[in-house]
């Protein structure tokens, strides 16, 4: 398993140099600042290459970017509507620009509207660090008096409705201003973040597409894209939802084990392949993590090792960002399954032997309290969860000698 870590570009608080005290063996990263459903241009890609590979002194840092996450799929590609063909002409524009410059695993997501929803995002916990939350009750406080969706209160049961009249009751300005930011926040360090106006304006247009409609967008989408990557000797692996549950009336199609087999069987190349994150998958009690690395491994190209506590087991529920070895899901199990596979693979003499992880996301504690980097990026937070996976597949190892 090749231990990659996450950077969001210059701007990170968590720099490259921290990167190498780390241990990483490689880089996640992407160019966030390009506007998705634009081509991610030859020199764009090589100057984000040379920041991965030196250090803030100019000496060489002894790590490249090798995973991309996120090359980003538009709204007009997930919906069809709009520039879709435009879209889609340039993600294949831009597959062929990584590829030259030696970058073959791609991440990405098909999730409509939102790339992942919380409600905060530095909860405090036991410990004293902080963990970003998704609170159930505020988002439907969010979802019914904020956002004020039509339908929103049948989304939920009479006693989630209850509660959250009640929780916004007692928010100050503040507090609401600060829920709507949250929820809306989307992905660390993306290009565009929704305004209240553009989510109500994206729900609106997403009203006729139901489950099956969208992934039939996701099959079409992937008919034309994975075998550009095929072509390419290229990796494409989908994120989950997160959370794995239907949330603001959107559909969900990659939730479950059965989602992404049916997107596996519907596009059955190679290269069309799995990030398997067991912190998204693992909110859902229903997810068996391991199994999932047993049965689907063959083509899981990525992997994100985090993990989570469930504050209850029904769908939906609310739930926080546990310690790496400390939640719903087992690690260790998990561990072990990727490890199976990759002694699968070197049986078969499969060139992509090593599958890459990160550790997904971490606390912040200690000095990233005052570090304020990207939610859920801190340094140390994810320094420790790195070391507590590193000493697992060490010891599952050591015992397989």
């Amino acid at each position: 398993m090749r231990q990659t870590w996450r950077w969001f570009g210059p701007s990170d608080l968590v720099s490259i140099d921290a990167m190498t005290q780390a241990g990483v063996e490689g880089v996640v990263s992407a160019l966030h600042h390009v506007p998705t459903g634009s081509v991610w241009a030859p020199d764009m890609i090589e100057t984000r290459k040379a920041e991965i590979a030196t250090r803030k002194d100019g000496t060489p840092s002894g790590i490249a970017w090798e995973v991309v996450e996120s090359l980003p799929v538009s709204e007009d590609i997930k919906k069809q509507t709009g520039d879709v063909r435009e879209h889609i002409a340039n993600y294949k524009t831009s597959l062929t620009h990584l590829k030259a410059a030696g970058i073959e695993t791609v991440c990405y997501n098909f999730m409509p509207v939102l790339d992942w929803t919380r409600t905060d995002l530095a909860f405090r916990v036991a410990h004293g660090g902080t963990a970003m939350r998704f609170d159930l009750i505020d988002f439907a406080a969010f979802d019914i008096f904020i956002l004020e969706r039509p339908g929103s209160r049948e989304s939920f049961s009479e006693a989630v409705v209850a509660a959250a009249e009640r929780r916004f009751a007692e928010m100050d300005e503040n507090r609401k201003t600060t829920l709507a930011e949250n929820v809306v926040f989307g992905l660390p360090g993306a290009a565009e973040h929704f305004s209240l106006a553009e989510v109500r304006a994206h729900l609106a247009e997403y009203g006729a597409i139901d489950e099956d409609q969208l992934r039939r967008h996701f099959i079409d989408f992937l008919a034309e894209v994975a075998p550009v990557a095929e072509d390419l000797g290229m990796r494409l692996c989908c994120h989950p939802d997160d959370p794995p549950f239907p949330l603001l009336g959107l559909p969900r199609i990659m939730s479950s084990e059965a989602h992404y087999a049916a997107i596996l069987r519907a596009v059955d190349l190679p290269a069309n392949g799995i990030t398997l994150c067991s912190g998204s998958l693992g909110v859902s009690a229903e997810n068996d993590l391991p199994g999932m690395m047993e049965r689907l491994g063959g083509r899981v190209h990525f992997l994100h090792l985090r993990n989570t506590v469930r504050e209850d087991d029904a769908i939906p529920c609310s739930f926080y960002e546990a310690e790496h070895l400390a939640g719903d899901t087992d690690m260790v199990a998990l561990v072990a399954a990727a490890l199976a596979e990759e002694k699968r693979r070197k049986a078969a003499g499969r060139a992509d032997v090593s599958i890459p992880f990160r550790p997904d996301h971490g606390q912040d504690i200690l000095d990233d309290l005052s570090r304020k980097a990207q939610p859920g990026y801190p340094a140390i937070g994810r320094l420790k969860g790195l070391a507590e996976l590193r000493g697992v597949m060490k010891a599952l190892e050591h015992r397989a000698r």
